[in-house]
């Protein structure tokens, strides 16, 4: 038997959602939130409903359902990269959170450019998303007030600022780079060098938490620290701490602003026969895939990456939604895990 062809509409040739929801016996609004993924629906109301779209070849229109709305069912989440795993991890968690509500994430990848932050800022408020969730507090003057300017909802992820009127969910960089810093002078270091690469703003922070716990404790040696905005890779680790031995074979310390930096300093430690940590003590950041794998076993902060999603987009819900938030600061802190390499 030949399946006879689903009617169109007269106006665009493509089946409404009213014909979804004739087909599978439900009102029109069960059927949009049918459709959207939301949990209030029951699961036999969805499956018929998906069951109809299917039959009549159905795809809903998002842009006319945004300009009845003057609003998509998007947040839009704007990061500095998508190859490094504490911006995945983070984002995968807000999806998460978000897809049983209906709502959909429109990921920006910044490419840690100031200014192409502004342009994703620019082209997401052009069509307003529900909410947005954006990477940190450094940005351009012209991206903030298009952001406060806006009325979307917007949740700070990895930093936090006490200021009315702000959301944000992170931990405390400067407090991660002191705690380092203590670890480091605790065990007997006497010369801590400071090691980064890309140098974005929580970059750092960490840093200056560690330079001024080496200060206090009258340790602090400005030419033990190398500072390049060179993207960070095991590569570019292996690299900078040859140069710092190098240069200063009396180094016994070293925090390498990422993992992946730890990781190369490890390696190349072996290539040149420098103990770790019996020579030199080495403590990376962010506690990223291998570093638990490591010869030694790399000591570092561990952060919380995929709570800092879910807890985001928990916050932005809320806010959305009109509801009271007694917490506009989260802080959820940060672990140093002591391994072998420190």
């Amino acid at each position: 038997m030949t399946t006879p062809t689903p009617r169109k509409t007269r106006g665009t040739g493509r089946p409404t959602l009213e014909e979804v929801a004739r087909r599978a016996g439900v009102s029109t609004i069960t059927a949009s939130r049918a459709l959207r993924g939301l949990s209030s629906v029951g699961a036999e109301y969805v499956d018929r409903v998906r069951e109809a779209a299917r039959e009549l070849n159905y795809v809903a229109n998002s842009a006319a359902r945004a300009l009845a709305r003057a609003q998509s069912d998007t947040v839009a989440v704007l990061v500095p990269s998508l190859t490094n795993n504490v911006f995945t991890d983070a984002i995968e968690a807000i999806h998460t959170v978000l897809r049983p509500h209906g709502i959909e994430i429109l990921i920006g990848n910044s490419h840690y450019s100031r200014d192409a932050e502004e342009d994703l800022v620019r082209h997401y408020l052009a069509s307003p998303p529900m909410g947005m969730m954006v990477t940190g507090f450094d940005r351009t003057e012209a991206a903030r007030r298009l952001i406060d300017a806006s009325g979307v909802p917007c949740v700070y992820m990895m930093e936090l600022a006490k200021a009315e009127n702000v959301y944000c969910v992170g931990f405390s960089q400067h407090e991660a780079g002191d705690a380092v810093a203590k670890h480091l002078i605790a065990r007997g270091c006497h010369h801590n060098a400071f090691i980064a690469a890309q140098l974005d703003q929580r970059m750092l922070q960490r840093g200056e938490g560690f330079r001024r716990a080496l200060q206090r404790a009258g340790m602090h040696e400005p030419d033990l620290e190398i500072l390049t905005p060179a993207p960070s890779s095991i590569g570019l680790g292996c690299e900078l701490f040859r140069q710092i031995m190098t240069r200063r074979p009396d180094v016994d310390g070293i925090f390498l602003g990422n993992d992946d930096l730890a990781q190369g300093a490890l390696f190349e430690a072996r290539r040149m026969n420098i103990r770790v940590p019996e020579d030199v003590a080495i403590v990376g950041f962010n506690d990223l895939a291998g570093a638990a794998d490591c010869v030694p076993r790399l000591t570092t902060v561990r952060t919380p990456r995929a709570e800092m999603g879910r807890t985001a987009a928990h916050l932005l819900l809320s806010i959305m939604r009109q509801e009271s938030v007694p917490t506009p600061m989260i802080d959820l802190g940060f672990e140093l895990v002591v391994r072998e390499s420190a």
